[in-house]
């Protein structure tokens, strides 16, 4: 038994004393040390010939905490809804006046990101109605905030685009930003300097507080518009859910 399940057991162990306790102080003071530990000796030989309850209760709080934090995270999905949706320093790919948007946290050296961008790619050219926008997200070390940074500076070559696929499609050191810069027609200079930017480094802030307070603690994951979707999915399931999300909008109309 673990220490989870070692702690159910003891919670359920001293729940005839608590229920004692509940319906009044003279029957909770009623309760001699003899008789609670009669009452935690029947309560523990009944877990053990049933074990299969502790089972039960790990899974119904576990239920009960997955729904707790869904919830927390639809509430915060409205709540920050413009600066997920419309901040303007966000990259946006797709059809910019798309009806359904799709809002990706991603790293670079992240490689379920990697696998992610053909999908998302796809999405978007089967279907004229989506539009993504980029949220920059980089918690895999000091090389993933270098990137994240050198393609938020192409933006400013008008090649958020291009670079970011680019980046993607393959590695994300020095060398490779580099590389990718020339091939692309970028002027590198000009890149290293807009990388320092500090609106840059403000935009990375902001994303990392907001990924924060959705919850979101890993890479990629995926808004759609009061969903959030942790973890790479792949084309038939993204396309469900916007499916289901475009279908939701138009009830509400």
């Amino acid at each position: 038994m673990n220490k989870f399940q070692t702690g159910i057991a003891v919670a359920a162990m001293a729940l005839l004393p608590v229920t004692a306790s509940a319906q009044g102080s003279s029957a909770a003071s009623s309760v001699s040390p003899e008789q609670r530990k009669a009452f935690e000796g029947v309560i523990k030989d009944y877990l053990l010939k049933n074990p299969v309850i502790i089972r039960q209760a790990i899974q119904a709080l576990q239920a009960q905490e997955e729904a707790d934090k869904q919830a927390q995270a639809t509430s915060a999905l409205k709540t920050h809804k413009d600066e997920l949706f419309y901040d303007k320093t966000s990259p946006v790919a797709g059809n910019p006046k798309g009806d359904i948007t799709v809002v990706e946290f991603f790293d670079y050296n992240c490689g379920y990101c990697k696998r992610a961008a053909p999908t998302l790619k796809a999405v978007m050219e089967q279907d004229p109605n989506v539009r993504v926008v980029y949220k920059e997200f980089a918690i895999l070390g000091p090389q993933s905030i270098v990137a994240a940074k050198a393609a938020l500076a192409a933006q400013k070559q008008g090649k958020y685009k291009e670079f970011h696929e680019g980046l993607m499609m393959g590695q994300s050191d020095e060398n490779s930003i580099s590389a990718l810069t020339n091939l692309l027609g970028m002027d590198y200079k000009k890149l290293r300097e807009d990388m320092k930017d500090p609106k840059i480094q403000q935009v990375l802030q902001k994303n990392y507080q907001l990924a924060t307070t959705l919850g979101i603690n890993g890479t990629p994951a995926f808004v759609i518009g009061e969903r959030l979707i942790p973890g790479a999915v792949g084309v038939d399931a993204l396309t469900q859910i916007i499916k289901e999300e475009r279908a939701k909008l138009k009830s509400k109309k």
